[in-house]
């Protein structure tokens, strides 16, 4: 009976260790996006003369550094910038309107449904060539488990 509960207390240090690690881990950190829900009211506006940018996140999360979440709304025949380069990883994705994506040199129509992934630093950009404004959705961040590429 005495080797059962020796045993017994082998397993359960291990358990309970495992267990008070595990919230520790999971425990909420004050400097990270937490979980949350952004109108377009509460998101950040910045008026430009090419259009409106809305910062819904910004920052880190659990596992991103350097994070961007908006949506941009570009006046026809404009641009918010030439196409560029950086380290973030990005997805584009066209929600209303029409215009010319740009990815390493070739130019293809945009439409809404259309999505652009560009790796880092893949030079890319999107310009509205419509008549009406073109909407984006953007995502762009750095991983925080890899290191930051190398520009080739």
């Amino acid at each position: 009976m005495k080797a059962t509960a020796i045993n017994a207390l082998k397993l359960a240090v291990p358990v309970a260790l495992a267990f008070v690690a595990g919230v520790i881990v999971s425990a909420p950190r004050s400097d990270v996006q937490p979980s949350a829900i952004i109108s377009q009211q509460q998101a950040r506006r910045q008026d430009f003369d090419w259009g409106t940018l809305y910062t819904y996140y910004e920052g880190e999360s659990y596992g991103t550094r350097d994070g961007l979440a908006a949506v941009a709304v570009i006046k026809p025949g404009q641009e918010i910038h030439p196409p560029h380069e950086h380290t973030e990883e990005e997805y584009l994705m066209v929600l209303e309107g029409e215009g010319t994506w740009y990815l390493n040199g070739k130019t293809r129509p945009a439409h809404a449904g259309d999505m652009q992934y560009a790796a880092p630093w893949d030079v890319h950009g999107i310009t509205n060539t419509g008549k009406t404004p073109l909407t984006f959705v953007v995502w762009k961040w750095n991983d925080k488990g890899m290191s930051l590429p190398v520009k080739p």
